[in-house]
């Protein structure tokens, strides 16, 4: 692992792959359990993944999804993070696919997402705990650990950033909201038939596109527009982060394409942070290279320890 704001190249075993891992077709792998829990807004759907019954008792991981994702992104990471020996749980946040969510689009500001996040760590059942937050997930998960910093064990920033998001991905959520905001998502469903029709002309398998396009549908309309907005808006809250001490990873694909790489190496040098970064990724890598990100999570939190501090 790279010194404090240095990155690490990390190569991956395999060529990249789609958004979603190819397993990423609502079969979950072995040793691992769909569960459901109470929240303030209603109920989350989850994916719990043992570790060896023989293994050491360490501290759990709880993985949070990003933007239009879910809990099946960390489909191929669950097992693997399970297998070091870690309790890992990957929710969907509310609106996201299973777990349905509130009509008013205050209720998927990150605040109230990341009051979420605080009840999922009592369903994770221990003192502290690793989170990692993917994407938007990692605002979310920030500012959980911002309120409550002494449930966390450490917070892994995946392919996420400082503040706001810019560029083509905050060009694409600027044209969708009014597509939402005026026909929901039969609003803005032939952009994506596009998309998911350039995803099979692309290689992706076809059972992977059609759970995307379930995904979508089942997923809430005013989450969508909520997300979008907050991820627009969001603040820089890197001071108050580097502030609560727990330990933080900053790891990225070498190719993401929705935070500038350049702009997460700098966010790391302000937190003091290792940095990985995952050579042949972009901003999956979770699916795109399970086997490298899952290893060099485990380096960190084993480095970490259980505490926060």
């Amino acid at each position: 692992m790279g010194a404090c704001g240095r990155p690490d190249r990390l190569s991956p075993a395999h060529p990249k792959e789609s958004q979603l891992s190819r397993s990423a077709t609502g079969r979950s792998p072995r040793r691992t359990a769909a569960i459901r829990f109470a929240v303030p807004a209603g109920q989350l759907a989850a994916l719990a993944a043992q570790p060896p019954l023989d293994g050491p008792g360490r501290a759990p991981a709880l993985l949070v999804p990003g933007y239009t994702g879910s809990k099946e992104d960390f489909l191929s990471l669950l097992p693997l993070l399970a297998a070091g020996g870690h309790r890992t749980v990957a929710i969907d946040q509310r609106g996201q696919y299973e777990s349905p969510g509130p009509d008013s689009l205050a209720a998927y500001g990150v605040q109230a997402l990341a009051t979420d996040l605080l009840h999922a760590l009592d369903v994770v059942g221990a003192p502290s705990v690793h989170v990692v937050g993917h994407s938007f997930g990692g605002l979310v998960a920030r500012a959980a650990v911002i309120r409550r910093p002494e449930r966390f064990a450490s917070l892994t920033l995946l392919c996420s950033g400082p503040a706001a998001i810019s560029g083509l991905r905050a060009q694409r959520i600027r044209t969708l909201e009014p597509l939402l905001r005026r026909g929901g998502l039969a609003g803005v469903l032939p952009a994506m038939e596009l998309e998911w029709r350039a995803a099979r002309q692309a290689g992706t398998p076809s059972a992977v596109v059609e759970f995307l396009r379930t995904r979508f549908l089942t997923s809430s309309a005013a989450g969508l527009e909520g997300m979008g907005t907050a991820l627009l808006t969001e603040p820089d809250r890197v001071a108050e982060l580097a502030a609560t001490g727990v330990r933080v990873l900053v790891a990225y694909g070498e190719d993401d394409d929705a935070w500038p790489p350049a702009v997460q190496a700098a966010m790391a040098a302000r937190l003091g942070a290792p940095v990985e970064v995952i050579a042949g990724a972009a901003h999956s890598p979770a699916a795109e290279a399970p086997a490298v990100i899952a290893a060099a999570l485990l380096r960190f939190f084993s480095a970490v320890g259980d505490g926060h501090r």
